[in-house]
């Protein structure tokens, strides 16, 4: 819903501008997970989407207003749910004004001002440039997302600078708190950037890129460097793909002698049974994190893990959507939680989850 504001009084033989206008909008998705490992806490673990076992819960509720004029832009965004619970549990506590009790209730919060036709910078609480796969879970094809996705920033606190090079290019440059957290860890600052070409109609390359010190100031700094490239296009009327590709390394120890190295990827492709309506996903997925730089299993064991996932999507009304996936992981070493195994862990994971939303 748009509301339009009132403009000034123009003189006789002025143009009036354009008005300003504020859109409201809204996400309630809920959703009811059964994990095989019958996780004893009900947390399942590495994800944000379905977080909980055989509870009816919200997965992520979203109220949020968007102020658009030719030179001001902002959006503020509240938003709950166990995906928001999930995701930002690791923001630091650092000082007595700090930490993610505040922090995870702003889906965003930021102010951008056009500095010329085709550059506008943005200050605030913003979602990552990163990735194919959205935040918002409606948007995506499938209903959990990938664990590339999930071990990657969704949000940011920092300032941009967003360029529109041509109608097929954008880029932009970030200047960043750190890797997805809004209270800081150190006195570091971080960098990000982006490209997006759309070198065919329907068709997208992106490239991502990140770069910062992620310790805290009680321990030697050490380097993590971040490269995503994804591609997404529509193949026939019916018929879409995606890929993505990531690779990230971090420096080993206070020496700087060697670095350890995590990579991920996921390729998913959706067709439509009836445009608008019904829709049919598949995913392949695979990551590797053999040093735990960003994913730590209990026990010291390394996560490397690869699986699979199928998702039906149903339309009945416009502003609603009834999703059902089925998703399978299996691991080198027993890292998911499993109440029949020994130790509480096994190296297989299924989950079925069905959700209902509403969007408007």
């Amino acid at each position: 819903m748009a509301v339009a504001l009132l403009p000034m009084a123009v003189a006789a033989g002025q143009e009036a501008p354009t008005p300003p206008t504020i859109r409201w909008s809204g996400l309630v998705d809920t959703y009811i997970a059964l994990d095989a490992g019958r996780p004893r806490t009900l947390d399942r673990g590495y994800t944000t989407t379905a977080a909980r076992h055989a509870e009816f819960n919200v997965n992520l509720a979203t109220l949020a207003a968007t102020y658009e004029s030719p030179r001001v832009r902002g959006r503020l965004a509240l938003q709950g749910g166990t995906s928001v619970q999930a995701n930002y549990a690791p923001e630091p506590r650092l000082g007595s004004t700090s930490g993610p009790d505040l922090a995870r209730l702003l889906q965003e919060a930021y102010a951008g001002v056009r500095l010329t036709d085709d550059l506008w910078v943005d200050a605030g609480i913003y979602f990552a440039p990163f990735g194919r796969e959205s935040w918002i879970s409606a948007d995506n094809w499938t209903y959990t997302r990938s664990l590339i996705a999930d071990h990657s920033p969704y949000y940011q606190s920092g300032v941009r600078l967003s360029w529109q090079a041509t109608p097929a290019l954008a880029a932009q440059l970030h200047l960043l708190n750190g890797w997805q957290n809004i209270s800081e860890s150190n006195e570091d600052k971080a960098f990000a950037a982006s490209l997006d070409w759309t070198f065919t109609k329907g068709h997208v390359l992106s490239w991502d890129a990140f770069a910062g010190n992620e310790q805290p100031d009680s321990v030697p700094r050490r380097l993590r460097v971040f490269n995503e490239l994804s591609w997404q296009g529509t193949l026939t009327s019916r018929v879409e793909a995606m890929a993505t590709l990531d690779i990230g390394r971090q420096r080993r120890g206070a020496t700087g002698t060697g670095a350890d190295t995590w990579w991920g990827t996921a390729v998913i492709g959706r067709y439509a049974v009836s445009p608008g309506r019904v829709w049919v996903a598949l995913r392949g997925e695979a990551y590797r994190d053999p040093n735990r730089v960003i994913i730590t299993p209990p026990a010291g064991r390394a996560f490397e893990a690869r699986g699979a996932s199928v998702n039906l999507d149903v339309a009945p009304q416009p502003g609603v959507l009834w999703r059902t996936e089925l998703r399978g992981l299996s691991a080198r070493e027993a890292v998911f939680a499993d109440r029949d195994a020994a130790a509480g862990l096994g190296a297989r994971n299924v989950v079925l989850v069905s959700s209902l939303a509403w969007r408007f």
